[in-house]
């Protein structure tokens, strides 16, 4: 079925969304759709839409860690968006979890699909699942943990494999960005920290709180000739860092930063990559990169996943731990296969949830 002259509206809620939906836009884009592109302001979310001359809306922003910004932004997004996607009447409404995109598209009775792959976030997914018509999920996460929270087992499609595949299937490494940072293959680490403001983070850390000021000072003083580029998820967890790590200030084999450019490109250069959130260790660990992630809490489905099918993927809570690990990794150096494309093999086993996507909306409404 063809979906030339349709009007689909894509909210993008968070910088994972963006990276996801990327390719997703230019198929749709092939199959002459006609988009509207809304996006929050969340961590990179904008920058990396604008890496990738996205034309997109700009409405409302992330409403932080305390619960009455969370509910006052959700408000004046809703009211932002409603005039938007009014005036643009679309005929389908793509998303991976957004609130507001969700409740509008119920309410104008547009037909949605949506992703899911953190039931974790147990607020939002309550607040999704009753709405949305149909949820894409990852076949490693129990149905049954969706059904919990009110998803309609009818709707939801099931798929081999992890979101991260949905972009890394396309991927095709660029060592150009090593010229840019001043880089060198194996010999420098990406570690980024907790997504702390993220529902299922509250009570358990403050805002700019990251355990990377603990992890990162003993493995310097190991290997003081890498280099380290530390990704914050906002402003407090990089004057956090900033002011723990002041006595490496001067240090150029240190950057602190909100943001890096062609990250998939960074992370299959690397020689290691820590992260307190899971996207980033997915999308490394695919690439055959050593990934350790320090996510404080049981480890995910799709974790298992990756180290079911053979890849170095590894959950470490404790610093120590970590740190051991990490030179471990890092003394035995990168095998034969690590800056080879044999990773796109792996990745042709699985499936790619966009295709799902996009193929659903073509039967159903093209």
């Amino acid at each position: 079925m063809s979906l030339s002259g349709k009007k689909i509206w894509i909210d993008v809620e968070q910088p994972k969304t963006a990276i996801m939906f990327n390719p997703l836009f230019k198929m749709l884009k092939e199959e002459e759709v006609e988009l509207l592109i809304t996006a929050r302001d969340y961590d990179s979310t904008f920058q990396i839409l604008n890496d990738h001359n996205i034309d997109y809306k700009k409405v409302g922003a992330h409403g932080g860690q305390k619960l009455e910004d969370k509910l006052e932004l959700h408000i004046e997004r809703l009211k932002g968006l409603l005039p938007l996607v009014t005036g643009f009447s679309p005929d389908h409404f793509i998303t991976f979890t957004s609130v507001e995109g969700v409740r509008i598209a119920y309410g104008l009775k547009i037909p949605s699909i949506g992703y899911n792959d953190e039931p974790r976030n147990i607020p939002v997914c309550k607040l999704v699942f009753p709405f949305i018509d149909n949820v894409i999920t990852p076949n490693c996460i129990p149905k049954e943990w969706y059904i919990e929270l009110y998803a309609d087992p009818k709707k939801i499609i099931r798929y081999n494999g992890i979101d991260e595949i949905a972009w890394l299937n396309e991927f095709t490494p660029n060592d150009q960005i090593l010229n840019d940072f001043d880089l060198e293959k194996g010999k420098y680490i990406i570690m980024r920290t907790e997504p702390s403001a993220a529902c299922y983070f509250i009570d358990k850390l403050d805002p700019n709180e990251t355990l990377l000021s603990k992890i990162f000072s003993p493995l310097y003083h190991e290997y003081p000739d890498h280099k380290y580029l530390l990704l914050a998820r906002n402003e407090k967890q990089e004057i956090f860092l900033k002011n723990k790590l002041k006595d490496y200030s001067k240090n150029k084999n240190l950057i602190i930063t909100r943001y890096l450019p062609q990250l998939d490109d960074l992370c299959f250069y690397s020689g290691l990559v820590i992260s307190g959130g899971g996207t980033i260790v997915r999308e490394s660990s695919l690439l055959n990169v050593p990934s350790i992630e320090f996510f404080p809490g049981e480890t995910a489905p799709q974790e298992h996943f990756l180290r079911n099918n053979g890849f170095p993927l590894e959950h470490i809570r404790d610093v120590d731990r970590i740190v051991k690990r990490s030179v471990q990794i890092l003394r035995k150096g990168p095998n034969n296969e690590r800056f080879t494309m044999n990773f796109k093999e792996k990745l042709k086993k699985f499936d790619n949830p966009n295709l799902i996507c996009l193929n659903y909306v073509k039967i159903n409404f093209g």
